[in-house]
């Protein structure tokens, strides 16, 4: 296919080199977990193929797929999720990128089918509360995506634990995705551990409404506000 927009090169170099992250972080396993990327005004999506290993990945590897995860460019099959991510996109146009991953400790939770508890101030930052629990499904079709999308709608979370599978997470672009896949282990682990010593508490909704507000809205640097040179 030669009539690809320009912008799938650079999606496919980002989400070859995004999937670095992966393995950085460990959260990921042998040629397990995959990061996709919606290729804006276009109803189509980069994925990382299957069952190839992560040393291995370039971009010309990425798998170019329609949002119903028919191929349409690549030398290689999509991934096993690649139906999964699909039906995230076409009902959540908002979401710009889908990462999947066996992080131990996210997934130690999922196997419980067991929500995080939102016991931890950088959990009410990152996530808004609990990170859930969605249905169990097989792999293979959109089952997952369609679990993927119910729960988080009832969430403001973009971590979900597949029951029996592992985290799913989502963003306004693969980066973003990629980082609550890193976060959702970090406090995964850091709840696990807490929770061995002694019982938790979830923190007051006041608490994790303001403290979500701030996050999102306050931290880290900002544009600058015209004609006065102050970040907000």
């Amino acid at each position: 296919m030669n009539d690809l927009p320009p912008e799938v090169s650079r999606l496919r170099a980002e989400v070859c080199a995004l999937h670095s992250e992966l393995t950085r972080w460990g959260l990921v396993t042998w040629t397990s977990g995959n990061i996709s990327a919606r290729v804006p005004d276009a109803d189509l999506m980069v994925i990382k193929p299957s069952g190839v290993s992560y040393a291995d990945l370039v971009p010309e590897s990425m798998v170019v797929t329609d949002l119903h995860g028919e191929p349409v460019h690549g030398d290689h099959r999509p991934s096993s999720d690649t139906a999964a991510h699909a039906y995230v996109y076409r009902e959540m146009p908002e979401v710009g990128g889908v990462v999947h991953t066996h992080s131990p400790y996210a997934t130690a939770w999922a196997a419980r089918g067991e929500p995080i508890p939102c016991v931890i101030t950088a959990m009410a930052d990152e996530f808004g509360g609990e990170i859930p629990v969605g249905p169990f499904a097989l792999i293979g079709g959109d089952d997952i995506g369609r679990g993927i999308v119910t729960t988080l709608r009832a969430h403001r979370s973009p971590a979900v634990l597949m029951d029996r599978h592992g985290p799913f997470t989502i963003g306004e672009d693969a980066r973003a995705a990629v980082k609550a896949a890193v976060m959702c282990e970090d406090v995964a682990r850091t709840v696990h551990i807490a929770r061995e010593h002694s019982p938790v508490t979830s923190l007051e909704d006041e608490h994790v409404d303001a403290l979500h507000q701030r996050y999102q809205h306050v931290y880290g640097q900002r544009p600058q506000q015209a004609g006065n040179g102050r970040n907000p």
